[in-house]
């Protein structure tokens, strides 16, 4: 997620000069654009600001003095990442529900909010089922929205669009598999982190070895065994994820093999 988003603020930031020039032509431009040079420095302000309480007091500064702005909804979006970043859920859930108030089709929040979802939920959770529905709810809407998703701006090529649009796509299912887990509902994990796996314009090992623990948990030992070793060859994959693959293949190779015979009880002799 922070890969995206950054790549996002960055990709903005590059794109203003041209969007300062549509502002001037409003029939023109399909996107947000600034209507002034002020407008447009307060909003650069926001998408360059290194930490994150600088970009929450610039956000607000843009909205406050700005009403009227087009670029609402990315404000809003980048307060909810920055409180994301301070590790404040609440007001990242608020910020990031107002995004959607805004523009109901941002996917960004839509995947933030399934993603702090799923993580803030537990198998014993009395309301699990509530808040799960709330994550499917969220990443399917993001799926289908990815579907007919326009380019951020014009500075991006297609090639780049298409692989950021493949990317948030499994990162929704990568959200519904991980609810699914919470739910012990192995095959449709299963079925997700696939999903993932295959939609991914970038490997992402973490999908890979979420479907391993699953395929394991499931039963499933000797897929289990074959995506670890799979795992253990890929060279983007990091020395964490690969010493989990080697704990996951060892229970999965343990629970293969079965129980060990049992020996005599104690005081007796094994009979030749």
């Amino acid at each position: 997620m922070k890969r995206i988003v950054i790549a996002g603020m960055l990709a903005l930031c590059i794109a203003l000069p041209g969007l300062m020039a549509q502002g001037k032509n409003q029939a023109a431009t399909k996107g947000p654009a600034p209507k002034s040079k002020g407008e447009a420095d307060a909003v650069r302000a926001m998408l360059t600001a290194t930490d994150p309480d600088s970009r929450i007091k610039a956000a607000d500064a843009l909205i406050t003095k700005y009403a009227d702005t087009q670029f609402k909804d990315v404000a809003f979006f980048v307060t909810a990442y920055s409180y994301q970043q301070k590790g404040d859920v609440v007001k990242m859930q608020i910020y990031a529900e107002k995004t959607l108030e805004v523009n109901p089709k941002y996917h960004e929040a839509m995947l933030m909010l399934a993603e702090a979802i799923e993580r803030q939920t537990q198998e014993h959770d009395l309301d699990r089922d509530d808040k799960l529905a709330n994550v499917q709810k969220w990443a399917n809407q993001a799926i289908e929205t990815l579907k007919t998703a326009p380019k951020p701006n014009a500075q991006m090529t297609d090639d780049d669009w298409e692989k950021d649009k493949k990317n948030e796509t499994a990162e929704a299912h990568n959200d519904l598999g991980l609810a699914a887990m919470i739910a012990k509902k192995n095959d449709i994990a299963i079925a997700e982190f696939k999903t993932a796996i295959d939609t991914a314009a970038t490997p992402e090992p973490a999908y890979e070895i979420r479907l391993a623990s699953v395929y394991r948990d499931a039963g499933k030992n000797d897929e289990a065994i074959a995506l670890c070793d799979k795992i253990g060859t890929e060279a983007n994959a990091p020395a964490q994820i690969k010493q989990l693959a080697q704990s996951i293949r060892a229970t999965a190779m343990k629970a293969k093999s079965g129980p060990a015979p049992a020996g005599p009880a104690p005081g007796q002799t094994k009979q030749p």
